[in-house]
């Protein structure tokens, strides 16, 4: 999809706040019909009162069936149909890999991955009839690299790229579209109040993921991305004539992104010799 009518249905997860916001009110400011997502509806109430015909809020957590199946319903008995599904619901957690604590890790890919998958699968079979759709999944530049401190998240992030690459070579055909947003520092409340942190706390690690851990809550609201910006920047590409599967923003990200590029290729070229030798020889 890559030309939207004024009848386009977006479905946006995370739509209190962040990124996911931004492009439900711009998508709104657009003339489009939004279905607002939110475990707290009511914080969404004055944005949709602002567009009573188009806009409508549903209660939403993505950890829970019920709630996924009974929200894609309303939309569907609203307005039909979805066309859009934007999948901008996620958390951070902060802990080394040794600090992580069971129920915290299970609860972010909760979030950050089946969730995800759960709006997905839900949203597919009226895609699939149409022949039409667009999903939009968000990642992260950590779904791309790996610091200390944010393991556990990168894990989430890696493998919503995984299923999103997959997900597009499976739907392509059948005209729906996948691109995967890979946001760097943005001045949301990713790295503040919406982050989690285990209690866990290792000294041997302070050099390591301690000073990460510091450093990410000591950037909270001064990160270099401009969420209305970023916001834009999603909108144009899914309006491109060719949307792109992958969308970084943010110069830092493109920088580090990059850079890593450039790792992996120094080290598959170092061990080539190796990694040749393994085959069995040519016929």
């Amino acid at each position: 999809m890559t030309a939207f009518s004024e009848d386009t249905v977006w479905f946006v997860t995370g739509s209190s706040s962040g990124l996911g916001h931004e492009i439900a009110s711009m998508a709104l400011a657009r003339g489009w019909r939004v279905v607002l997502a939110a475990r707290q509806p009511e914080a969404l109430a004055s944005l949709a009162n602002q567009y009573p015909e188009t806009a409508m809020t549903v209660r939403l957590d993505v950890t829970e069936p019920a709630s996924v199946a009974a929200a894609v319903k309303a939309a569907q008995a609203r307005f039909g149909q979805i066309d859009v599904l934007v999948n901008a619901a996620g958390y951070g957690y902060l802990a080394a890999i040794e600090e992580g604590e069971d129920d915290a890790i299970r609860a972010q890919f909760e979030t950050n991955v089946f969730g995800l998958l759960a709006l997905t699968r839900a949203v597919l079979p009226g895609m699939r009839a149409r022949r039409s759709g667009h999903i939009v999944n968000f990642s992260s530049l950590g779904g791309l690299v790996a610091f200390a401190a944010t393991g556990y998240y990168h894990a989430t992030k890696f493998a919503v790229e995984a299923l999103s690459e997959s997900l597009a070579h499976e739907v392509k055909p059948l005209g729906i579209a996948v691109t995967i947003v890979e946001p760097g520092a943005f001045r949301t409340e990713w790295a503040g109040r919406s982050m989690i942190a285990s209690q866990t706390i290792i000294d041997d690690y302070a050099e390591t993921a301690g000073k990460r851990r510091a450093a990410t809550k000591s950037v909270s609201g001064h990160q270099p991305g401009d969420p209305v910006k970023g916001a834009a920047a999603v909108i144009a590409a899914l309006e491109s004539d060719v949307p792109p599967l992958r969308l970084l923003l943010g110069k830092s990200a493109l920088d580090v992104a990059l850079k890593r590029l450039d790792a992996l290729r120094t080290n598959f070229e170092a061990w080539r010799d190796l990694t040749e030798g393994t085959d069995f020889p040519a016929a």
